[in-house]
């Protein structure tokens, strides 16, 4: 019996392995696997059987039961009965051989059963199949691959029958007629080849040890006759590549003397074959072992094919390797094998062969001959040995080879040569010069061309490649350290290694390391014996040198100041300890930076300190003097680079400052100006700045050698007369002119200061302006040199400095200050206006600066004209954006950003400069009236540009200002009101700064009034609070922010001020920018409300002259004067003013806005209109119903205007904060009116007459307030709530999203459920005058307002409040009384609030428990009720109270409830599911006592539909599911069920459903095995569900039941049902539920 129904088991697998689905199928091999393990005979039996018995299924269903017997062979070989066995390999074989035709999955899958059982059973295999392979019949394909995969399998096994099977074999390979059958014979015969050799080389091992190779070389031989002769000249590729693959194994095992008389046919037969397609791969390693097997015996024909050979196998190297292949590689190490073999036996030959091919002009044949070169090398270094020399003469070429490949070939030949001791011989350095070469490469400029070679090579991949080789040989290669050291400093200096220098350092560091630990003498460099070094000097110099760019070339810097620290005791013996302490830590600051972060003149600053501490220390005039001889030197080396020229032009200047040889100063001075070149910038700039640095010591000298320059050939030559008229691009004079004028500027920079007033305008200016104003026959020709103004500009501004820093400055009177100042004027006027291209203007200003403050002072038409100038030349420019753009282009436009702001910054300085010379409010007047125009300007750039100077300005004034005596300040009013309409600027960069502009006025004022300058007024500090508002674009914070700054003013200013200040005010108004106008009325109006006693009969013209305005334009500063009119007039005439305003039209325009928000003001005058507004919206009906046209029968609601009208006026008057107080008194009154109004206009529509006006304002573009009448009604509300105290109410109910809800006629309920909560919370001493005052709406004709209000009594209930306030009773009596009411949903929410009443009064509960349960039943009965509503109420309020009932009150019910929700748990609604196992899940508190028994068995009628929703497709289900599961845990009587449900069952945790299930399915087993059939049977039911999930879980729950059950208990299944229901689930179009019937059908296994 056992035995049928495992087999019936594994048939229905098998029945299903036809399914589609590759997962499925998987699965069903998964299944058959799992029964395997159980019973693996009694699978394999029925595998064959059904194989057997369904002859006609298709191949690939077999091929799955084929491999599920694999496996199950593979896992269990060891415990197989023989007979089994042998059925298998019975079953297997004929599968195999069944057709004649090659099927190669079916075949395969069968092979690989026989090659299974043949790891155990390889006699019972063989005896099988060699029944099929009988001498003289030509096997089937699979055969002879089943033959040899077993020879890999089962080596020891197989080998013996190896040689009775080629015997057989041979015979019929001359009846191979096809391909395939040739190829599995090669394939065949490579196999036992290679299994012979391992039997071989594990005698030890062997069952056998006699076997020897003679045993199969005869067969082996008469085989490779037949595939080398016959089959190798077939035209298939395939069956080429398969004799090729057999070839290389078989000449193993060839007699010696048949292989050596084979090898001239076979080396060019298997070379031949490179050129017919077939795979180069194996071609490569079949070649390969023949080679070893022809070298092991000591082959002599082998040299005859040696040319051969290596004419075939030199192209394969030099052929490119192929990433996208994935052999390539493979073969390129097998051909390198081949040439290790050939090189260990013909080392003269090859190297013959070898080396003219560097010479050929094809780039793959010499990078794959080095290629070659580096593997001997390396892999034949004995036969190499003596071959050195000659190898290294014939690298000659390839050095000069300029291919990247080729470089990167002879770099990595180099490396092999390093580490094998070539680089030691003569030549060797060559190679090292090299590798240095490469190391400097210079980086690719050119983009890459894309070509079709994936291996192209750029000039970083080779530098990289050489840096590395060079750091590995000279730091890992011990024998190179004397061939290394100190040759590499010869490289150094040279100008053409400079891109080496950076690994040349590091090396040379390593390398000198090490030679200072083998000791002093080993470390010092004999000069005498290495005549090619460069000298100290020189290795100094340029080390220093290079170290000014620090991070350039990796990191060069560094690099150079730790090898010039570590060749101290060979630069200069004086310097070890003070480099030791100097050069560390200019290491650690470049460390600590980066390229970006390090500051250029910072840096060169300390190398020049460095340098002259270096020399001081030395203190060696002899020395010093030619270490400034090398330097000029080596100028001429850096015309490429101009950073690092200038840079050596300062170092020369600091080394002739520190030599006391005056001679070797004028001589060296001399040859700087013949030989240096004028046209280049950074050559100029630094050889001036090294004729300023030389001047600190020298300073007659380097101006007597500037007059004897001009007096010399060499400068008449270049500014002669004739060269006055050429091309100024190509006129050297200029250039030479301009370096003389900034030498000048550089002398009297750096000058010593008691010494340089005396030269300035004797030997200094005179010579500046000689060389700028040219003169042609006695006219003055003035200059278009950019270069020359530049220079004069920059050296008039060191002069300038110079004469301000010097020890007399204040007793020097400048002269020639005026000529100066009037040059730089005229510099900055023929600057365009409209762009900036040069920094000019900016460096004028800067000149003018300096200049400014030397004596003597300006007069006042130089002050207007210098001030006019320099604001037109920069606040007239365009915007930054406008001046990037114009004439450039994007590279330019970074330049352009920074030389505006160092143009802005320029100004700035100048500016202070001249308030400086009269720090006086009339100083500051005279700065003000330049600048007005600039601030009132209608351009904004204009504008921004001149408060944000005004704002330095009056900073730096009141920094400066030093108040002896108590002085007015006669125009603060004035030049406030200048500022302050600035402060709502369109820009609000200019409003902040023009409140920074009045804080500073009035701390000026302050300082004049007495005050210390650190005295901080507590009023006048508000401004700076009040910034933060202007910078908020909101309109309302922006001019409240204006009033409040104005009221700081209004306060502040003195009496005698206030009216000019007002009257400048009233101007403002016509201020081109209208946000500045719109302040301009807000200061005015706070200044009226702060004066308002004073100025109150002027109130009637202030108010007319305001509301003419409003007329005009709609700006908030008329509003606000409209409001102040309105709330007079209403104070005397609120009746009036009240009908005035509702009749205009809707919507309220501003200004109507306006006049209601000001009857806000007075909370008696409040109170007065809202009583009026709330009797207009009581006293009409909401709405009227009209029929529409369009929809027939049905009518639409339309909002009566009197009631609207007012309701917009509410909101209007309560959006303003005053009204609270007027609110707070009519709360019960204004609250319970709009809440029902609110009710009543949901769904209605504006009045028609309205709707067009809407839609006309729509088409406007506009955005009018909303006029649907619901959101009205909401609006005002809210304003009500939030000025009647209950703000927290609003934002707790617009954080829930209730406003938007209210007006949803679908969610309106939900929305005041909000508002009752939220109510409740933070309103509660209101509500009892509300519920009264809402009662009788609970009768109201509107059904909108029964639902408002019960929705409202509702959600009261769900709080405490209603208790507290003794409101319980009389609303619950309510609520039931509702139970009745023809609404649907009245009645849902009356039951809504009986449950609440859980929540919000539990202690109330048990004394109603019977008439509460009584509701919530009698809501499940509902009859009219179709959507359930009214049921899923009630079940969701009978959980709530449960908790709080008489435990009799429920038993009584509890299984009529229980009953009654019960097949609510598969109800399509998610809701209903939900509700109802929450409180199936709560009843369970009640199952105690006499009805545990009773309630027991609805836990177990509901388990399994629990388990299966815990997959429901809605997360709240499975949440409801966890909890019921949690619930039903204790009463269930089983512990470790309990325990999951309660650990592994949390809501907010994931759950792992199929471990989860196996728990509980083993805890149900283990503690209810009789409800095993129940459970299956319940799970059943399931497969139909309509949920895919919950259809796969079932089959799951099944299986995992099946799995855990014990086997006394497995009698309760009904096998046949199950298989049928599962059966037929098999068929479901879901594959993840035939993939779990596949999975329980294996598990079945457990009861059968």
């Amino acid at each position: 019996m056992m035995e049928s129904r495992v087999k019936k088991l594994a048939v229905t697998l098998m029945d299903a392995t036809t399914d589609k689905d590759p997962l499925v199928q998987e699965q069903i091999y998964n299944a058959l696997c799992y029964l395997g393990e159980s019973e693996p005979e009694e699978i394999l039996n029925s595998c064959d059987e059904y194989l057997r018995q369904h002859d006609k299924l298709a191949y690939p269903y077999r091929v799955i039961i084929l491999k599920a017997m694999e496996a199950v062979l593979t896992n269990n070989i060891d415990y197989l009965d023989k007979s089994t066995a042998k059925i298998v390999i019975f079953l297997a074989s004929n599968e195999m051989t069944k057709s004649k035709e090659i099927i190669y999955d079916w075949q395969q899958a069968a092979s690989n059963v026989l090659v299974a059982a043949g790891r155990r059973f390889i006699n019972k295999v063989m005896e099988e199949v060699l029944t099929k392979f009988q001498p003289g019949i030509l096997p089937h394909y699979f055969i002879m691959q089943t033959f040899a995969n077993l020879s890999v399998s089962n080596v020891f096994g197989m080998v013996p029958f190896l040689n009775s099977i080629l015997g057989t074999m041979l015979p019929m390979l001359g009846m191979a007629k096809q391909d395939h059958m040739k190829s599995v014979f090669c394939y065949a015969l490579q196999h036992f080849s290679e299994s012979i050799q391992e039997y071989l080389a594990n005698l030890d091992k062997a069952p056998d040890p006699t076997v020897r190779k003679d045993t199969f070389s005869n067969e082996i031989f008469n085989a490779y006759d037949v595939l080398f002769n016959v089959w190798l000249q077939s035209r298939e590729a395939k069956l080429r590549l398969a004799v090729v693959k057999a070839l290389g194994p078989m000449s193993h095992l060839m007699p010696s003397e048949k292989l050596e008389e084979q090898l001239p046919r076979l080396v060019p037969g298997i070379l031949a074959l490179y050129k017919k397609h077939v795979e180069a791969f194996y071609v490569s390693k079949s070649l390969c072992q023949i080679l070893e097997a022809s070298v092991n015996f000591g082959s002599r024909t082998l040299d005859t094919q040696l040319d051969a050979l290596l004419s075939t196998l030199h192209p394969q190297i030099c052929a490119p390797v192929e990433s996208s292949v994935p052999l390539s590689l493979k073969n390129h190490n097998e051909v390198l094998r081949c040439f290790t073999v050939l090189a260990c036996t013909f080392p003269d030959r090859l190297l013959g062969f070898l080396l003219p091919k560097l010479e050929n002009h094809n780039e793959r044949i010499r990078v794959g001959t080095l290629i070659i070169m580096r593997q001997i090398i390396n892999c034949a270094s004995s036969q190499m040995e003596i071959k050195k020399p000659f190898i290294l003469s014939s690298m000659k070429l390839p050095l000069q080879d300029n291919s990247n490949k080729v470089k990167r070939a002879v770099v990595q030949v180099i490396s092999a040569m390093a580490h094998h001791g070539y680089l030691e011989q003569a030549g060797g350095e060559v190679m090292i010069e090299y590798v240095v070469h490469q190391c400097a490469l210079p980086p690719d400029t050119q983009p890459r061309k894309q070509t079709p070679e994936a291996d192209d090579l750029t000039s970083d991949s080779v530098q990289n490649i050489s840096i590395n080789t060079l750091f590995l040989i000279s730091t890992t290669v011990d024998r190179m350290d004397a061939v290394l050291w100190p040759y590499l400093l010869e490289f150094v200096t040279p100008i053409q290694f400079t891109g080496a220098l950076t690994p040349l350092c590091r090396s040379l560091m390593h390398l000198a390391t090490k030679k200072q630990e083998e000791g002093e003498n080993a470390f010092l460099i004999h000069y005498d014996t290495h005549a090619n070094l460069p000298s100290p000097c020189a290795l100094m110099a340029r080390l220093l040198t290079v170290s000014s760019q620090p991070y350039v070339g990796d990191g060069r810097g560094a690099a150079a100041l730790r090898l010039l620290n570590v060749l101290h005791l060979n630069i200069h013996p004086m310097l070890g300890e003070l480099w030791n302490k100097k050069i560390p830590p200019l290491v650690e600051h470049l460390e600590a930076n980066t390229e970006k972060s390090l500051s250029p003149k910072e840096w060169e600053d300390k190398l020049l300190l460095f340098l002259r501490e270096t020399l001081t220390a030395i203190s060696d005039n002899t020395w010093i003097c030619q270490f400034s001889t090398e330097m000029c030197k080596q100028l001429n080396s850096y015309n490429c680079f101009p950073s690092e020229k200038n840079f050596l032009y300062k170092c020369i200047g600091t080394a002739l400052g520190v030599c006391s040889n005056k001679d070797v100063v004028q001589k060296q001075l001399q040859e700087l100006l013949e030989t240096a070149r004028y046209q280049e910038e950074a050559e100029r700039e630094g050889l001036a700045c090294g004729f300023g640095i030389c001047a600190i010591n020298h300073l007659d000298e380097t101006l007597a050698k500037l007059e004897d320059f001009v007096k010399s050939d060499v400068f008449k030559k270049s500014v002669g007369l004739f060269s006055i008229f050429k091309d100024r691009s190509d006129n050297e004079a200029e250039k030479i002119k301009s370096t003389l004028i900034l030498c000048y500027g550089y002398i009297a920079r750096y000058a010593p200061k008691e010494l340089v007033l005396s030269r300035i305008e004797a030997d200094i200016l005179r010579n500046v302006f000689h060389y700028f104003n040219t003169r042609v026959l006695g006219i003055k020709v003035e200059t278009k040199d950019l270069t020359l103004k530049l220079c004069l500009i920059r050296s008039i501004c060191m002069i300038s400095q110079a004469i301000s820093n010097s020890a007399q400055s204040d007793a020097f009177v400048f002269s020639r200050k005026a000529e100066l100042l009037a040059q730089m004027l005229e510099f900055i006027k023929t600057e365009p206006l409209d762009l900036l291209r040069t920094p000019i203007r900016q460096r004028a200003m800067i000149s003018c600066t300096y200049l400014v403050i030397l004596e003597p002072p300006l007069s006042e038409r130089e002050h207007v004209e210098l001030i006019d100038t320099c604001l037109s030349s920069v606040l007239a420019l365009p915007p930054l954006d406008v001046l990037k753009e114009r004439d450039g282009h994007v590279p330019d436009a970074l330049h352009k950003e920074t030389l505006y702001h160092d143009t802005i910054s320029a100004l700035k300085d100048l500016l202070k400069s001249i308030l400086q010379k009269d720090l006086t409010p009339h100083g500051l007047q005279s700065m003000f009236e330049h600048l007005g125009p600039w601030i009132r300007s209608s351009k904004e750039h204009e504008r921004e540009r001149a408060v944000e100077v005004s704002a330095m300005l009056l900073e730096f004034y009141r920094d400066t200002l030093n108040v002896s005596t108590v002085v007015p300040f006669y125009n603060l009013g004035v030049l406030v009101a200048l500022f302050s309409p600035r402060c709502s600027d369109s820009l609000a960069s200019i409003r902040l700064r023009a409140v920074d502009c009045a804080y500073y006025l009035l701390c000026i004022q302050l300082c004049y009034e007495g005050f210390a300058h650190n005295y901080r007024d507590e009023m006048v500090e508000r401004l700076k609070d009040l910034k933060k508002g202007l910078e908020d674009p909101d309109f309302t914070i922006l001019f409240n922010t204006c009033y409040n700054i104005a009221m700081v003013i209004g306060k502040r200013l003195p009496p005698d001020q206030l009216m000019s200040l007002l009257l400048m005010m009233f101007e403002g108004l016509a201020d081109p920018d209208r946000n500045c106008s719109r302040a301009a009325a807000v200061m005015i109006n706070a200044i009226l409300k702060e004066r308002g006693g004073v100025l109150l009969e002027k109130v009637p013209v202030i108010m007319a002259l305001i509301h003419s305005k409003l007329q005009e334009v709609d700006e908030e500063h008329l509003r606000k004067a409209a409001q102040q009119t309105v709330y007079i007039l209403a104070s005397q005439h609120r009746t009036a003013v009240v009908s005035s305003l509702l009749g205009s039209s809707l919507p309220f325009d501003s200004h109507t806005c306006a006049m209601w928000k000001a009857l806000a003001t007075e909370p008696a005058l409040t109170s007065q209109i809202l009583e009026l507004l709330l009797d207009k919206v009581n006293r009409d009906v909401p709405y009227k119903e009209n029929k529409s046209f369009l929809s027939g029968s049905t009518s639409e609601r339309i909002a009566t205007p009197l009631p609207f009208a007012a309701t917009c006026a509410l909101h209007e008057i309560m959006s303003a904060p005053e009204s609270g107080p007027a609110v707070l008194g009519l709360y019960p009154h204004l609250f319970v009116a709009l809440l029902l109004r609110v009710s009543c206009t949901v769904g209605v529509q504006l009045p028609k007459n309205l709707q067009s006006k809407e839609r006309r304002s729509a088409s406007w573009s506009q955005a009018p307030r909303n006029l649907e009448p619901c959101s009205c009604a909401v609006e005002a509300l809210r304003a009500m709530l939030t000025q009647g105290g209950s703000d927290q109410a609003v934002k707790s109910v617009e954080s829930a999203g209730g406003w938007e809800l209210m007006k949803s006629p679908e969610r309106h309920h939900d929305g005041i459920a909000l508002l009752a909560s939220a109510m409740a919370k933070h309103a509660g001493p209101k509500l009892p005058l509300i519920v009264k005052n809402l009662f009788p709406m609970l009768n109201s004709v509107y059904d909108s307002q029964r639902i408002t209000t019960t929705a409202f009594f509702a959600e009261l209930l769900n709080s405490s409040v209603v208790s507290d306030l003794i409101l319980l009773e009389s609303m619950m009596d309510n609520m039931t009384g509702r139970q009745k009411d023809p609404c649907t949903l009245v009645r849902m929410l009356a039951l809504r609030g009986l449950g609440n009443i859980s929540s919000g009064s539990p202690d109330k509960v048990r004394r109603h428990g019977a008439q509460l349960l009584a509701s919530m039943v009698n809501g499940m009965d509902d009859k009219d009720d179709p959507d359930n509503l009214v049921a899923l109420e009630a079940m969701s309020s009978l959980s709530k109270l449960l908790d709080h009932v008489e435990e009799r009150d429920v038993r009584s019910m509890l299984l009529h409830i229980a009953i009654r929700i019960r097949p609510f748990f598969d109800n399509e609604n998610h809701q209903l599911r939900t509700s109802s196992i929450v409180l199936f899940g709560n009843l369970t508190k009640f199952s105690a006592g006499n009805c545990e028994d009773v309630f027991f068995e609805q836990i177990l009628n509901g388990l399994v539909t629990l388990l299966l929703h815990l997959q429901d497709p809605k997360p709240e289900v499975i949440k409801a599911c966890k909890f019921a599961l949690r619930m039903c845990g204790p009463n269930m009587g089983c512990e470790g069920l309990c325990d999951m449900f309660l650990n592994h069952l949390h809501e907010d945790r994931s759950l792992h459903y199929g471990e989860f299930m196996n728990d509980v399915c083993k805890h149900l087993m283990q503690n209810y095995p009789e409800m095993l059939n129940r459970l299956i049977s319940t799970n059943l039911f399931y497969f139909k569900s309509n949920w895919v999930d919950i259809r796969a879980a079932a089959p799951m729950f099944i299986g995992f039941l099946v799995l855990h059950v014990a086997e006394e208990h497995c009698k309760q299944v009904d096998l046949d049902q199950l298989l049928s229901s599962l059966n037929m689930l098999l068929k479901d179009p879901a594959p993840a539920v035939r993939m779990k019937v596949a999975e329980t059908l294996g598990r079945l296994v457990r009861v059968v």
